[in-house]
């Protein structure tokens, strides 16, 4: 199996302003030496300064979106190039909030994550079905879709995460079961392998994410192909993020 180091990623959406980066220093030291690689993806507004933070040896930061063109005339968006330039080393694409609320398709995310790879960034492609499909039957259909549709083929092992995120299961307190996580995780693993090459797809991180809690997280991560997790509101407090970073290093 290739080596895969575990992914922990704080998905701050609309959230925080300038006293929220105290949570960044609190966060790093409590965890001065991670095993595991811990990402925030704050704000647009913090980026550039949290990257100035001196916590960049264990923290990284990501964009949470950016733009399918390089530059022009796109009032209010952000490129992927101007991402790197604020000191971003990943973006997320194809959040679920994302293609829902903005209509964005997988030739969107797929368009997207070449830009954000010719910039240098690493992407995080977020895939996952809603309620209505899981009870349908149509889950690993849909995952399945959602890869060829939106993951380049250009991608690597290094510059590329893939997120499982049940739609049903975000922001509402709702976890997938044990066994629908390793399901699902399995199938991606498959799915990359078979499309991408073995070295692409074993070499790629899978995170789970869907109401990731300190109470919830052990047994997660336990689960086969989990490497990690895309955590939305227990990322905002260190003191909330910290017990599930632990518990990723626990399982390492």
């Amino acid at each position: 199996m290739e080596f895969r180091k575990k992914l922990i990623a704080g998905n701050w959406k609309m959230n925080g302003v300038g006293d929220a980066l105290e949570e960044v220093a609190k966060l790093s030291a409590a965890h001065p030496d991670p095993t595991c690689e811990i990402l925030i993806c704050p704000p647009a507004t913090l980026l550039a300064l949290m990257s100035a933070l001196p916590v960049g040896r264990t923290i990284a930061t990501g964009g949470q979106d950016c733009h399918r063109e390089q530059a022009g005339a796109h009032t209010g968006d952000i490129s992927a190039e101007m991402l790197a330039d604020a000191g971003a080393r990943f973006v997320i694409l194809g959040h679920s909030e994302r293609r829902a609320n903005h209509g964005e398709t997988d030739d969107d995310v797929h368009a997207k994550a070449r830009t954000a790879i010719a910039a240098g960034l690493k992407v995080v492609i977020c895939v996952g079905e809603t309620l209505a499909e899981r009870e349908a039957g149509n889950t690993l259909e849909i995952i399945a879709g959602q890869l060829a549709g939106s993951v380049p083929d250009l991608v690597t092992g290094a510059n590329l995460v893939v997120a499982y995120e049940p739609v049903w299961a975000i922001g509402t307190g709702k976890v997938a079961s044990l066994e629908q996580i390793g399901e699902v995780h399995n199938f991606i693993r498959l799915n990359l392998e078979k499309h991408l090459g073995a070295g692409v797809g074993r070499s790629t991180r899978i995170l789970y994410g869907g109401s990731v809690k300190a109470g919830n997280a052990a047994d997660i991560f336990g689960v086969s192909n989990v490497d990690g997790a895309l955590v939305g509101g227990a990322s905002l407090k260190a003191a909330d993020f910290s017990p599930i970073i632990t518990a990723l290093e626990a399982a390492n």
